[in-house]
Formats: structure tokens, C-alpha cells, sequence
């Protein structure tokens, strides 16, 4: 879901920085030029009296928001193949993990639903490559909101964008309890005052968040460089020993996949959406590339790669283990073997190497927040802080809540579904709402309409079967 983050470094940053200064240098004096011009022959202008010229306060705007693109186009260094890998690794995540399980519960046939999820999710960041346009102003998520219905537009995609993060957060600590959880099976850890409350995987978990707790205490993008790469190869290492179990036939492929469980697809649609979870962070991604009009093809590709991964795996896995398998696939591979061994202190990394990379847009937006007059050491401190407390926070409901695939499919039906399909069409309706064809509009509609539908059966079923689990685990 929220992603990877790229840093890339000059060859030669001093003579980078002064080709920066002299296109900054050149392209102010001739905006400044432009401006000139503009206001040329107006003494009342220059007086600041009252000016009966044909020019207003837009002319400063427009120049403003050229001056801003300028600036923007010579930051931006991300070719097509770079954008491409860096939006496969913002997608790439938890949903390989639980594929396999979506499809044995949904049947094969609910492949045509994750195939066409992912279709929607290529159209809809598109839509977002075109809001970005018609906004050139616009760099994040928030801000197209904004522009479409206003504060309230950035209040709405800010809140969805912050519970994304947090509901993410719980499922990667669910992930990382219940992985730890395999791996030091039949190892008891004892610590006198909590021996009577908490379980060894608990103590495993609680002792794993710790270790990552320090780096959500780092703020330059490229210190956090590192996780994201880690991020990424885990990722591959997971996919890689399920693929080796299939070719080397450790595991007979020879489980037959039911072909449709109806009841079972509201609860399985949020696990798909989920896997496609992106756009939040996809507008800065949009403004890092050398060329963004091929924006649109990043994201057929992304999309395609990541669709094409996902229904490989999901078939797989079913194949492999049946009713059997696990939803997260990692716990269904023989223990025995060094492949599943290396698989499960992937998954087990994977959540350590996502905290601080996850949490990093919301201690932007804290940091951004606090009173210019306090000091960057102090300003550190509470970033921080926040952070530990909001990790703990999150660690606690993990170890309340510890049901992986009932807690990804919430959040899939009640937050994804809203920020990959339904404001995404619901922006460009408003933005684009003078230019809009009637065809196009019939399809954002449907879109946006499928999109609430999808989001409000599955937010109710994941939410029952939660509450049947919670009922049970305080019965037992």
C-alpha cells in the first residue's frame, strides 16, 4: 500500500547545483521579464494607486504557479523505467501475502474480480495524471482535493490518507506477531512481570516494534533510503521461495480451487483493493518524473506487473495448499525447509523495514504543524515522540486485534476503496466537470457508485466477522 521512497544522487553535485542555479537564475529573470511587461506603462501601478489596467491579482497567480512548474520540471529526474520500478515497490506489500487465501475463499472466478480491480486502479491513477494537470499546482493527494471541493476536499483525503497509514501499521504488526510467532514455535520467553499476561509471540512482537522504534526518530528521506530497498527485496524473497516450493514440487500442486464462494466476495474484495493501494502517494510520484505525460504508462505497466503477480501467486498458493492455506501464505510452507525459513524472517523484516517509511508523510504533516518559532532540535523531539506513542498505540491494538485478513480486508473496504477509486473519480468529475464527455462522465459515475458499493458491504462484513472473532477469543 503507501510506499517506497527513491533517492538518487548526483554524480557531480557541484556542478549540478550550479546548472540548478543557473536555470533557477534564468528562468526567474524571465518570469521576471514577463511581469515587467505585463505592468509596463502603468504609473498608477508603480504609485500603487487605483490602476484601471486590464491586468489583476490573477497575473501575479498565473506567473506564480509558472514560475512554481519551472522549478518543479528542473527537480524532477525519474526516468519511465525508474517511475515504473518505484511504483511497482509502493504497491508490492501485504497483498501478496494474503492473495493466495482471497482466492481459495472467493473461488477461482473471483480472479476476473481481483483482474478487474486492478484495471480500475490503473484507470483511476490516471484520472489523478490528469487532475495533476488541469492543477499545476497541486503535489500531493491532499492538495487535489483542494483544488476539487476545497478545505473540506484536503480535510476528507487528509483523514482517509492518515487511517490508511494507521490501519496499514496494525496489519503489518499483526504480520510480524503472527510470523514470529512460526518461527520460534515451541520457544518459551519469560519475563517476571509480565509472565501471567503475555504470550511469547506477544513478548517476540513488543521486542521486534522496539527495535524499530528508533527509526521513526529520522527525518531525512535519505537515511530512510536504505528501508525502502529492503522493502522491496524482501518482497522479492517471499515470492521467490513460494515460486521454488511450486517448481520443485516440495508441495504437490494438486488441490482443486472451488469456482465462486458469493457470500465469501464482500469480505475478500477489500483484501484485493487493498493490494492495490497506491494512490495516495502516486502525485508525488507524478512530479518527480523527467517526462510526467508518461504518467499514464507508468501505471498500465506498474499495474499490469503487479496484477500479473498477484493472480500468479494467488493461483499458486491455492494450488499448492487448499482450504488449507493460510492467509498469509508464509505460514502454510513446510517449516522444514531453509526456503520457508528464509520466507518467514522476510515477512518478519518486511514490518520493521515499513514503520518509519509509512509514518514519514504523517511526521511531515506534524512537523509542518508545530509554531515556526520552536528550535529543529525541538521540533525533532516531538516528531519523535509522537511517533513512539503512535507505534505503541498501534502495537496495542495489533495485540488486541490480532486477525490478519479480517483486519486487511477493513481496511481495504472501508479506506482503500475510497482513496484508489472513489475520490480519485469523484476529483476529476469536479476539476473536469466543464470538459467532462458525456461517456466519460456515465464511466466515473459507475465507477465511483461500484466503488461505494464495494466499500459499504465489505466494510460491513469485515466489521461482523471481527466482532465473531473478538466474541470467541473472550468466550474461549
Amino acid at each position: 500500500m503507501w510506499k517506497q521512497t527513491s533517492i538518487r544522487k548526483s554524480p557531480s553535485p557541484e556542478s549540478d547545483s550550479l546548472h540548478h542555479q543557473n536555470i533557477q537564475v534564468a528562468s526567474e529573470t524571465v518570469h521576471g521579464e514577463k511581469l515587467a511587461k505585463r505592468w509596463e506603462g502603468c504609473d498608477d501601478c508603480v504609485e500603487n494607486k487605483g490602476c484601471k489596467c486590464d491586468h489583476s491579482t490573477q497575473d501575479l497567480k498565473s506567473i506564480a504557479d509558472e514560475e512554481e512548474d519551472v522549478k518543479d520540471h528542473t527537480g524532477a529526474n525519474s526516468s519511465f523505467a525508474h517511475s515504473a520500478i518505484n511504483m511497482i515497490g509502493m504497491l508490492i506489500g501485504l497483498g501478496q501475502l494474503s492473495s493466495p487465501y482471497a482466492l481459495e475463499n472467493g473461488g477461482w472466478a473471483s480472479a476476473f474480480l481481483l483482474v478487474g480491480l486492478g484495471v480500475i486502479c490503473a484507470y483511476t491513477s490516471h484520472l489523478l495524471g490528469k487532475c495533476l494537470e488541469k492543477s499545476p499546482s497541486s503535489r500531493s493527494f491532499a492538495d487535489i482535493g483542494q483544488h476539487a471541493f476545497g478545505s473540506r476536499g484536503r480535510f476528507l483525503a487528509s483523514i482517509f490518507i492518515d487511517l490508511e497509514i494507521f490501519m496499514t501499521l496494525v496489519s503489518y504488526t499483526i504480520s510480524l506477531h503472527d510470523n514470529l510467532m512460526t518461527v520460534f514455535a515451541g520457544t518459551q520467553l519469560r519475563l517476571p512481570i509480565w509472565t501471567a499476561e503475555l504470550s511469547t509471540a506477544q513478548l517476540l512482537t513488543i521486542i521486534g516494534v522496539l527495535i524499530a522504534l528508533p527509526s521513526l526518530w529520522l527525518r531525512d528521506l535519505s537515511s530512510i533510503s536504505f528501508l525502502s530497498f529492503g522493502g522491496i527485496l524482501m518482497s522479492i524473497i517471499i515470492f521467490s521461495s513460494v515460486a521454488c516450493t511450486a517448481i520443485f514440487q516440495v508441495v504437490k500442486a494438486n488441490h482443486s480451487i472451488p469456482v465462486l464462494h458469493l457470500r465469501k466476495i464482500p469480505a475478500i474484495s477489500g483484501l484485493y483493493i487493498f493490494s492495490y493501494g497506491g494512490h495516495a502517494v502516486f502525485p508525488n510520484l507524478h512530479k518527480s518524473m523527467k517526462d510526467p505525460s508518461k504518467f499514464t504508462k507508468v501505471s498500465i505497466v506498474s499495474y499490469a506487473s503487479v496484477t500479473v503477480l498477484y493472480t500468479s501467486l494467488a493461483f499458486t498458493g491455492a494450488k499448492l495448499f487448499g482450504p488449507g492455506v493460510s492467509s498469509q501464505i508464509t505460514l502454510s510452507m513446510p517449516r522444514h525447509l531453509i526456503i520457508t525459513k528464509i520466507a518467514l524472517w522476510a515477512t518478519v523484516i518486511t514490518p520493521i523495514t515499513k514503520y518509519a517509511l509509512e509514518y514519514t508523510p504523517l511526521s511531515i504533516q506534524i512537523e509542518h504543524s508545530l509554531p515556526g518559532s520552536l528550535s529543529s532540535r525541538t521540533k525533532k523531539i516531538i516528531r519523535g515522540a509522537a511517533g513512539s506513542f503512535l507505534l505503541l498505540t498501534i502495537l496495542a491494538l495489533a495485540l488486541s486485534v490480532p486477525y490478519f485478513e479480517h483486519v486487511l480486508s477493513l481496511t481495504g473496504s472501508l479506506v482503500s476503496v475510497c482513496i484508489c477509486i472513489v475520490f480519485p473519480c469523484a476529483f476529476y468529475i469536479k476539476i473536469s466537470s466543464a470538459q467532462i464527455s458525456k461517456p466519460a462522465l456515465i464511466l466515473n459515475v459507475t465507477l465511483l457508485a461500484f466503488g461505494l458499493l464495494l466499500g459499504v458491504i465489505g466494510t460491513i462484513s469485515s466489521s461482523k466477522l471481527i466482532i465473531t472473532r473478538l466474541k470467541r477469543a473472550h468466550s474461549a
